[in-house]
């Protein structure tokens, strides 16, 4: 019986023992506030230097670290290890501390929309759990480190809008967990790594508004999950791979603005990319015809095409772009000056979601359809400025209540001004110039108080200038320069606080002489010139 108690006592010794051991590994893990993981923290916030909103005021020993702002702990086996390090949005200012390295359990770094500085830490790549990191919309400058490659782990990789320089560290090729990568809004240059087409399970690249340069690896055609493609705003150059046109997952393709980029589309585009919503190949050298097969992309939202050589008749029905909400087809060579080249206008009408029809600088001839009239109410922009277009605006354009601006400009429209066109509340921009209008300016104008910009020179304009021009107060510019207009300038334009700019070039004298008699021009305090003519002589004044 004695040698039982015996036995007992040294079994209960054993057990206090072995918890006292227990309770040593897990301080040394970081289980108790002394750990490191404390040490790592209470570092990070030394390097900050301004917080606004007092994130980090109770990272001190009056709580657990587990339970400061910003730092998630959790596990089953390591309840009190950090985890995941969320200061997003906390306008915090300073560098991120290298001892961020010694987080060893840290799955997720989220400091996106600060302005943290400095370089990123090398002492990330320590962080083997690691599997998101954000650090887009900050200030890190500097490289990014070549050994983030070591963080095996990684799913989303966000660098976007910061200041970071030098090339893309081709050992991202290894992270083959990776299924979101954004270094957009940066300085990169180089070109893309072709050791991209080894991240199978990617679904985003976001690598746009760069300095990135030569051709686009074919290697991307690889990427059979990607949905997601946007490097648009680089130094790009060549042609499109082939096999790019056959990733049918691809939701987003953007390639547009600040590229070189050439070659035509393929004819069964609208046919391979059938999930495409974003498709943007703006300001390149792309060439051929618009093919016509776009018209299956039925999930489109944003179609832009302008700014590159396409050439040939628009023959597309846009009828099954139910979703359509911006459409540019601007400079290029479209149309032939045919009287049937904006017929596909009567297809847009079905595309009740559309906000921006941008049909500028081509070749388009023939009138303005009616049916522009039935668009969609929430168009905002309606660009046909720089053709061959004839005939009158439809009275009906009144029916697109939601227009912001519009533009007929250079073109070889005649017939009167629309008085409709005073009832578009929403209007800031009135572009007529260059036109053969003729009859008065309608007085009807005068009820778009929101108008910043008005510009009706180079017509056939007749009769005297309407005083109710005096109620946009917001006007900034207005040129009636080379029309036929008699009579004063309305002295209620002295109302117009903010007038940049007045041409009246080629109206008669007294336009002139009311400005002097009224110190119209005295009342313009951000005026920047007035170009008028009263013969023979030719008048330009300047405030600044």
């Amino acid at each position: 019986m004695g040698f039982i108690l015996v036995l007992s006592s040294i079994f209960i010794l054993l057990l206090s023992w072995c918890s006292s051991c227990m309770s040593l590994v897990q301080s040394q893990s970081g289980g108790s506030t002394n750990g490191t993981d404390r040490l790592a923290l209470l570092a990070i916030k030394a390097r900050i230097s301004t917080d606004p909103f007092h994130v980090m005021s109770s990272w001190n020993d009056s709580i657990p670290y587990c339970e400061w702002p910003g730092v998630i702990c959790g596990g089953r086996r390591h309840p009190n290890r950090v985890r995941a390090l969320r200061l997003q949005s906390s306008k915090l200012v300073g560098s991120l501390a290298p001892e961020i390295g010694n987080l060893s359990f840290l799955q997720e770094i989220s400091i996106y929309n600060n302005s943290f500085n400095g370089e990123i830490p090398h002492e990330v790549s320590f962080l083997f759990r690691l599997r998101y990191l954000k650090l887009f919309n900050n200030s890190f400058e500097g490289e990014i480190p070549s050994n983030i490659s070591r963080c095996s782990n990684l799913i989303e990789l966000d660098l976007g809008s910061n200041n970071i320089v030098g090339k893309i560290p081709i050992e991202f090729g290894t992270l083959s967990k990776l299924q979101f990568l954004s270094i957009n809004g940066n300085k990169l240059t180089g070109q893309i790594p072709s050791s991209f087409g080894n991240l199978s399970s990617l679904y985003t690249i976001s690598a746009g508004s760069n300095d990135f340069s030569g051709s686009i690896p074919d290697s991307l055609g690889q990427m059979a999950r990607l949905m997601i493609l946007a490097i648009g705003e680089n130094k790009l150059s060549g042609t499109i791979p082939p096999t790019i046109y056959n990733l049918s997952s691809l939701t987003a393709f953007d390639v547009g603005f600040n590229n070189q980029l050439q070659g035509s589309l393929p004819p069964n585009l609208g046919l391979t990319l059938p999930n495409l919503w974003w498709f943007s190949i703006a300001r390149n050298q792309f060439h051929g015809s618009i093919p016509i097969s776009i018209s299956n992309l039925s999930k489109i939202q944003t179609l832009l095409i302008g700014k590159n050589h396409f050439t040939g008749k628009v023959a597309i029905n846009f009828g099954g772009l139910s979703k359509l909400t911006s459409f540019a087809l601007d400079t290029n060579h479209l149309g032939s000056g045919k009287a049937d080249d904006l017929n596909f206008i009567n297809t847009l009408t079905n595309c009740s979601s559309l906000t921006d029809l941008v049909l500028s600088h081509n070749w388009f001839g023939g009138v303005v359809p009616n049916s522009i009239a039935n668009l969609s109410t929430q168009l905002r922009i309606l660009e046909l400025s720089t053709n061959q277009i004839s005939g009158n605006i439809p009275v009906g354009i009144e029916n697109l209540v939601s227009l912001q601006s519009v533009g007929f400009s250079s073109n070889l429209l005649e017939g009167s001004i629309p008085t409709s066109i005073g009832r578009l509340p929403w209007l800031y921009g009135l572009y007529l110039d260059g036109n053969r209008f003729t009859g008065p300016i309608p007085s009807s104008l005068g009820n778009l108080t929101l108008l910043i910009e008005l510009s009706l020179g180079d017509n056939r304009l007749q009769g005297r200038i309407p005083s109710s021009l005096g109620n946009l107060t917001l006007l900034n510019a207005l040129a009636l320069n080379d029309n036929r207009l008699q009579g004063r300038m309305p002295s209620g334009l002295a109302r117009c606080k903010y007038m940049l700019f007045l041409d009246i070039i080629a109206c008669k004298e007294e336009c002139l002489q009311v400005l002097q008699d009224a110190n119209i021009c005295y009342s313009w305090t951000f005026l920047v010139t007035v170009s008028m003519v009263s013969s023979p002589k030719r008048y330009f004044i300047s405030t600044r």
